[in-house]
């Protein structure tokens, strides 16, 4: 699918897992989806990172710009992966959020733990479907009426649990198409 020219960063924010497994896994399944050479780059630093004091929680939109300055020029496209707890203005919390069309996306695996039934394995699926889903809007990717596709907008882990890793046949046609467009 991706060029050999391009590179997609995943960047951890912190420590996010303790013998690198996880991450390491999520850049081969990435790599798997996009085609794209993937590689993982830490970019910032949890201190780093701009904590609201009233609400606790982390405003995700002024980490997006900075990743975008911070990204090195072979780099199409990143995501970042945190631990810390996410939220724009709008939402009392976010799993992520993209610059639609742009450069950026950020991932939080603070909630995937949320369900009494949470597993290794669902949290590991959780983490790939909303990583897929955030570097989906930065291909320019919106939300998807079908609950079966990655780029579904989901409120709750069980939304997230029900929905597939995959691009619905639309989404699928969109992003080969944006991918086609950037060479």
């Amino acid at each position: 699918m991706g060029s050999k020219d391009h590179t997609l960063l995943i960047s951890p924010i912190g420590e996010l897992d303790g013998n690198g497994e996880l991450l390491d896994q999520l850049r081969m399944e990435i790599h798997n989806v996009f085609g794209y050479e993937t590689r993982l780059l830490s970019l910032l630093e949890e201190k780093d990172l701009p904590a609201d004091p009233i609400r606790k929680q982390v405003h995700s939109t002024p980490i997006l710009e900075t990743l975008a300055l911070l990204a090195p020029p072979e780099a199409l496209k990143i995501l970042a992966i945190t631990r810390v707890d996410l939220f724009i203005p709008v939402l009392t919390h976010v799993y992520g959020e993209a610059q639609l069309g742009g450069k950026a996306c950020i991932l939080s695996t603070y909630r995937f733990w949320e369900k009494r039934s949470s597993t290794p394995e669902s949290f590991r699926c959780r983490m790939l479907k909303e990583a897929i889903h955030e570097l989906g809007h930065t291909f320019g990717l919106r939300h998807c009426r079908d609950a079966g596709c990655v780029m579904h907008y989901c409120r709750s882990v069980s939304e997230v649990d029900r929905k597939s890793s995959q691009f619905c046949r639309y989404c699928a046609v969109l992003l080969q198409d944006e991918m086609k467009r950037m060479g």
